[in-house]
């Protein structure tokens, strides 16, 4: 009788790396940042990720600010080949859906090449809290299909002026 043996964890790893690739496209990263740099050899750098912003302001309630970042969304083909629409749709912290911004994008190529959108912009934060920008993907003849969610965390702080020394307390006096 033959004695069985499992293969040793290289040859696991080599297994799993080597098997074909049957679905796609595949996200590959969604996030927010100051800035991309990208070198002459294509290669992009994402400088600062972030996901969290405080406003410092002196009213009561937080004013319209905008927030000046880089969105960044990349993709993987995977087997999938022709156009699509990538779209980001920020929900407010009310749940208020904001309009969505459209990308179209054609996947080709081999299966680990993709698609990359990096924009930056300019998003008036109307209040504080926990905005999630949704992100969905249609391709050709499908519904979009929501693929990730990125997060947005707005923190407002009121700044308070502290009485000179010269200025009596209106408080009165003690």
């Amino acid at each position: 009788m033959q004695e069985s043996s499992l293969p040793s964890d290289s040859a696991i790893l080599y297994h799993v790396c080597a098997m074909p690739i049957a679905g796609g496209p595949y996200l590959s990263c969604a996030f927010f940042c100051d800035r991309v740099l990208q070198e002459h050899d294509q290669v992009l750098s994402a400088i600062r990720i972030v996901d969290r912003w405080t406003v410092n302001g002196a009213a009561d309630t937080m004013p319209t600010t905008v927030l000046q970042t880089t969105l960044v969304i990349a993709m993987k083909s995977g087997i999938y080949r022709g156009n699509a629409q990538l779209s980001v749709t920020p929900i407010t912290p009310s749940d208020s859906r904001l309009p969505a911004a459209v990308f179209p994008v054609l996947f080709e190529a081999d299966d680990e090449r993709g698609v990359g959108v990096v924009l930056p912009m300019g998003f008036p934060a109307q209040e504080p809290g926990l905005y999630w920008f949704e992100v969905s993907l249609a391709l050709q003849g499908m519904r979009p299909q929501v693929i990730t969610a990125i997060p947005m965390r707005v923190a407002y702080l009121q700044m308070v002026s502290a009485p000179r020394p010269d200025q009596p307390s209106q408080n009165g006096p003690a």
